[in-house]
């Protein structure tokens, strides 16, 4: 059974942030109400905690967060969600402080270029500036692309931006509740977005329309689930049971392992939008599989989580 705080938590975004998504005059409210009051900085505990390093790439601010007195070998790219138009969060942070902690690893985190300011080349130009540079500074089996809802799609069309252009790819990929497929030309959304506490499809699409609105949604750099599968590393995809994106998630994961891809795929029960940012019992499981899943072998599989927090194989 889903926690009590996660209940809560339900209940929370279904009374505040689901209007965001629930048309596409209220993303555009939601917008510009954040742009008075967003800040990308990570908070100063955490720039108390750890070593914190800025840098800018075309223009745009790059962090650099390592543990202090680490060794900071394991290097990734962390692309934070935000439906393309929302500033990387605290929650982003927290979650990016405690990897880089726990894994002894360097974690760059690109603020890129957002929507409707910017648009789909502005934001993966800055973005793939940021990986070259990484690749001239790390050994390529070090780095790891981690991202969270859209960036979790971008981590993942990145990948494929890389193959094309010649250069190595990620080791692995942790991508939590990506957004893959944003055709949503699945008859099944419509279900699951009455179901979601968080996401709607009119708001959703919206975004979409800021960030890229001269390419087709089914062009695989908006919907990676219709680009070249086989180019992508080992991946850990988390999703929720309650979120919208899940539906296509599973299909990718199938899609991406007749590819030739391991791919290990954790749906938590009860569980919505990008659960593991959010401090709750299930969010601390979900960070724990993250740390395995890197300090591993990637086993081949699916894994749905059971009420007492055993592992069932269900798909």
């Amino acid at each position: 059974m889903p926690s009590l705080k996660s209940r809560i938590v339900s209940l929370y975004l279904r009374s505040t942030r689901k209007k965001a998504f629930a048309s596409a005059a209220e993303m555009n409210r939601w917008i510009a109400r954040a742009r008075m009051f967003e800040d990308h900085r990570p908070p100063a505990a955490l720039s108390r905690r750890l070593d914190i390093a800025r840098r800018e790439v075309l223009g745009a601010p790059v962090y650099d967060v390592a543990p202090r007195g680490g060794q900071g070998g394991r290097r990734i790219l962390y692309l934070h969600g935000g439906a393309y138009v929302f500033e990387i969060t605290p929650f982003h942070w927290r979650l990016i402080a405690e990897m880089a902690e726990r894994l002894d690893a360097r974690i760059t985190v690109p603020v890129y270029p957002i929507a409707p300011e910017h648009r789909f080349e502005e934001m993966f130009g800055m973005v793939m500036e940021t990986y070259r540079r990484m690749l001239a500074e790390s050994p390529t089996g070090e780095i790891v692309f981690m991202g969270d809802s859209a960036g979790g799609n971008m981590a993942v069309v990145l990948t494929m931006m890389a193959a094309e252009e010649g250069l190595a790819g990620p080791a692995r990929h942790v991508l939590i509740s990506p957004g893959l497929d944003m055709t949503l030309e699945n008859p099944d959304v419509a279900q699951a977005a009455r179901l979601d506490p968080w996401l709607d499809i009119e708001g959703g699409l919206e975004a979409i329309r800021h960030y890229a609105p001269h390419m087709d949604r089914a062009d695989w750099r908006i919907s990676p689930i219709k680009g070249d599968l086989s180019v992508l590393p080992p991946m850990l995809i988390l999703a929720g049971e309650f979120d919208l994106l899940t539906l296509d998630t599973i299909r990718f994961a199938d899609l991406a392992r007749r590819a030739g891809v391991e791919v290990e795929l954790v749906v938590e029960p009860g569980m919505m939008h990008v659960w593991p940012l959010i401090d709750m019992p299930e969010a601390r499981r979900a960070r724990n599989l993250i740390v395995e899943f890197l300090n591993s072998d990637v086993p081949d599989r699916d894994r749905r989580r059971a009420p007492e927090a055993a592992v069932s194989r269900a798909y």
